[in-house]
């Protein structure tokens, strides 16, 4: 049986095979999405509370793209290995918020995999132009591995 092997940046523990033990999904660490767009999440709080950056790749604004806090929270950490979770980023260069929600999960190779859904509400000028202002999706994030 091969043995699991350790990732000492992170200190987190991945199995090599169906046989290991499962591995908790951790969200705290850089994450890059299926658009290339790059989140850090800090460390996960007791009560479940995080903070970070995000930085899109993605924009309908001609203004500069610049990083956006994110704050979020998740299932106590240490209640399930999956943790569900959501997270709101009020954008630094626009008049909009994305709030996303998702779920952490460990694939059978041992990789971390966040699969999320999200509603990003942009201003406008009038109630009736409300029916344009929420646009929906999904992303699946990995984790972005440090560069050696």
């Amino acid at each position: 049986v091969p043995v699991p092997t350790t990732l000492p940046a992170l200190g987190l523990c991945r199995g090599t095979n169906s046989e290991s033990p499962q591995v908790p999904c951790v969200l705290t660490g850089r994450w890059i999405n299926d658009l290339g767009s790059i989140m850090t999440i800090g460390v996960v709080n007791g009560e479940g509370g995080f903070t970070g950056t995000y930085r899109t790749a993605v924009s309908a604004t001609p203004n500069k793209i610049l990083p956006s806090p994110l704050q979020g929270s998740q299932h106590h950490p240490n209640q399930k290995n999956n943790p569900t979770f959501g997270f709101t980023v009020n954008w630094s260069f626009s008049d909009s918020v994305t709030v996303f929600t998702g779920q952490c999960f460990v694939d059978k190779a041992g990789e971390e995999v966040l699969k999320t859904m999200w509603l990003l509400r942009s201003r406008v000028d009038d109630a009736k132009d409300d029916w344009k202002a929420t646009m929906v999706g999904t992303n699946v994030f990995t984790r972005l591995q440090p560069q050696e």
